[in-house]
This record gives structure tokens, C-alpha cells and sequence, in this order.
């Protein structure tokens, strides 16, 4: 999956959707999106303080696809959604969480749906 498919798929196709599975790709392209929208909305408050407000709006906007897509994440790890409150486990949840984040999914279906790649060997 590419930057800009990852991008419209969390934000349009699936914005609060909490169900299935997200590739890696789909996953850490929305990370570095969500990373360079929050550089340029720090760019524009220290411009000027006036976009502060729009800066709120545009992460709170953002925050249920991160939580979504990192629930779908979790999924294609075989894991449940609620592995995600890890992350208010000061310095050893995000560890634990990243390291999860970067290992492959599963190769076949799980209780969550079927590989988001599609099958691995087709037959």
C-alpha cells in the first residue's frame, strides 16, 4: 500500500472503523502523514498563535483514525484492539507497542478477517 492510498483509507474509507485488519504499510504510512501534518500545523502556530485552534481541530480530527488504525494493526497482529491502552504504560508500553507494530501480520485469516495483503501463496 502506498502513501496516499494508507492516507484516504484511514481518513475516508475507514475513518472510525474499529473492526478488521491494517496492514503494516497501511499503518506506519499513516504514522509519517499524521507526523508531517503536526510539523506543519507547529510551523504555523509559531508563525502566528491564531492557528493554534486549527491545529487543535485538525489532531483532534485525527485522533480517532490513529486509534482506529492502531486497533486494525493489533487485529492483523492477532491481538485484541484493547492492547492499544498499552500505550499509557510510561516508556515500556510504547517500546512494547512499536516493537509490535513492526513485526509482519498474520499470514492467514484470524478472528478479525482475512489478510489485508490477500493470501500469501495463491493457489
Amino acid at each position: 500500500m502506498d502513501f496516499t492510498t494508507a492516507v484516504r483509507t484511514a481518513l475516508l474509507e475507514r475513518y472510525a472503523d474499529f473492526q478488521g485488519r491494517s496492514s503494516r504499510s497501511e499503518y506506519w504510512w499513516f504514522v509519517l502523514f499524521n507526523i508531517l501534518v503536526q510539523v506543519f500545523l507547529n510551523l504555523l502556530v509559531s508563525m502566528a498563535a491564531a492557528f493554534a485552534f486549527l491545529s487543535l481541530i485538525v489532531l483532534l480530527g485525527l485522533l480517532i483514525p490513529g486509534i482506529a488504525v492502531g486497533v486494525r494493526r493489533l487485529h492483523d497482529l492477532g491481538k485484541s484492539g484493547w492492547w492499544l491502552l498499552l500505550g499509557f504504560v510510561p516508556i515500556i508500553g510504547a517500546i512494547v507497542l512499536i516493537y509490535w507494530f513492526v513485526q509482519p501480520g498474520e499470514d492467514r485469516a484470524n478472528a478479525w478477517g482475512n489478510n489485508p495483503l490477500g493470501p500469501v501463496n495463491p493457489a
